[in-house]
């Protein structure tokens, strides 16, 4: 009788191990920053950004992870990328029709910058903590005032309206005005 509820002791704690395994390795093959995509239309321009979308996971987002006045991948591993079959106006300037990777640049107070770069799939960020690209190949830089927002926004989001480009996280939402 004792060997029975050993051996059956013994079998529900092997179960547990193997399902408690299961889930771990089902959780180390979720990426830390899933690849996104956002679709949608501005006037009559179809607009596409790909972007990886990072997680607050209890960290402080702007001014630390982010650093303020430093240009930002706007998102995680390869720089997000954005992607318009039409020209775009944004803010008076024209945004020619084209692929472009978007940088941000938050500030602590004020507006912030939202750099469209025509150079496309840079990854990763300098030694000195901004993005890893190359200036020179702006096609359009404008200022944007971001908004706080009382709720959180755990992942990176980017949402396309009809009238520009959402982008939030944690407590900020950043509105790029837009039009074809």
């Amino acid at each position: 009788m004792k060997t029975q509820t050993t051996l059956k002791s013994f079998m529900f704690l092997l179960a547990g191990m193997l399902m408690f395994f299961q889930l771990k390795a089902q959780d180390a093959q979720q990426p830390a920053s899933p690849a996104k995509t956002a679709t949608g239309k501005i006037g009559s321009a179809n607009v596409t950004i790909n972007y990886s979308s990072p997680g607050v996971k209890g960290r402080k987002i702007w001014g630390e992870l982010v650093p303020y006045d430093k240009p930002w991948r706007a998102g995680a591993n390869k720089s997000t990328e954005l992607e318009t079959d039409k020209d775009l106006m944004i803010q008076g300037h024209k945004l020619p029709a084209g692929k472009y990777s978007v940088f941000i640049t938050p500030s602590e107070k004020g507006q912030w910058a939202v750099i469209f770069n025509s150079e496309t799939g840079q990854w990763g960020i300098k030694r000195t903590g901004e993005a890893n690209f190359d200036p020179t190949k702006n096609a359009l830089e404008i200022k944007v005032k971001p908004k706080m927002d009382k709720g959180l926004t755990e992942r990176l989001m980017y949402d396309v309206k009809p009238n520009g480009i959402e982008v939030r996280w944690e407590h900020e939402i950043l509105f790029i005005p837009a039009k074809s």
